[in-house]
Parts: structure tokens; C-alpha cells; sequence
């Protein structure tokens, strides 16, 4: 009851202030502060007040809230120990998994980190061969 008489009073408090700066010819803040004043008195009209304050008294509903938490709490807790189980089957966690099930190794792990040599052949392959030792001379170069 006290909280509906506090907003009720704030909301006939704000049309004051709206009725005075609508005297002042400053029309357009006097409908804003008539709209903002007019939020209060339609919570109280609409039961809202009465509803949030009546939950924020109530134990039951603290303990809903801590109900709530602690679900949030042991879903957060799986989640996180399903991802650790996921990377420590996968090898450690030291090397990414495979993007693709039949996917190979990178190029630099399956020649023991030698830069790939070209097939025999013309000197198409030849020229791949040059291509890949730059990039790999320029990723050395990074760090990477």
C-alpha cells in the first residue's frame, strides 16, 4: 500500500513539474516529463508495484531465485567439464583437432617439418614446391 501511494505521488509530482515547464512555453520537455511522470501511475493502475514488491519481500521467491542460480551453476559446471573430457580425448589439447574426419596432418608435422618436395615431374611442380618454401620461409619469418 505505501509503495502505491509513493508512486502514485511521484507520478502527480512529475505532472507538476510537466504543467510548469508547459507554462514556460517549453512544450515539447513538458510531454516528455509528462510521459515519464505518467510511467509510476500506470504500474501502480496495472498491479505491477504490488506484484514487485510482493516478490522482492518473499522468501519463496528468493529461494526460487536461488533455485534458479544454482541450476545456472551446475549447467555452466557440466558444460565446461564436457569441453575439458572433449579436448583431453583428442589428444591432450596440445594439437587442434581435424577439421574433417579423413582430413591429414598439416604439411610441416607429416614431413617432420620440412618444406613439401614437388613430385617428379615438369616444372609445374617445381614451381609449387617454390611457392610453398616462401610461404613457409615468410611463416617462419612470423614466428608462426
Amino acid at each position: 500500500m505505501l509503495a502505491e501511494t509513493i508512486f502514485s505521488a511521484v507520478a502527480a509530482a512529475g505532472l507538476g513539474i510537466a504543467a510548469i515547464t508547459a507554462y514556460r512555453k517549453k512544450y515539447r520537455s513538458a510531454a516528455r516529463i509528462a510521459a515519464y511522470a505518467l510511467v509510476p501511475l500506470g504500474l501502480v493502475m496495472t498491479g505491477a508495484v504490488r506484484w514487485a514488491f510482493d516478490t522482492a519481500f518473499s522468501p519463496v521467491a528468493w529461494a526460487g531465485f536461488g533455485a534458479l542460480g544454482a541450476a545456472w551453476l551446475l549447467l555452466a559446471a557440466t558444460r565446461g567439464a564436457e569441453r575439458r573430457a572433449g579436448r583431453k580425448a583428442a589428444g591432450g589439447g596440445a594439437e587442434p583437432a581435424a577439421v574433417a574426419p579423413g582430413a591429414s596432418a598439416p604439411a610441416g608435422k607429416a614431413l617432420g617439418g620440412r618444406a613439401p618436395r614437388a613430385a617428379t615431374g615438369g616444372g609445374a611442380a617445381a614451381g609449387a614446391s617454390e611457392d610453398f618454401s616462401d610461404i613457409e620461409a615468410i611463416l617462419k619469418k612470423h614466428g608462426i
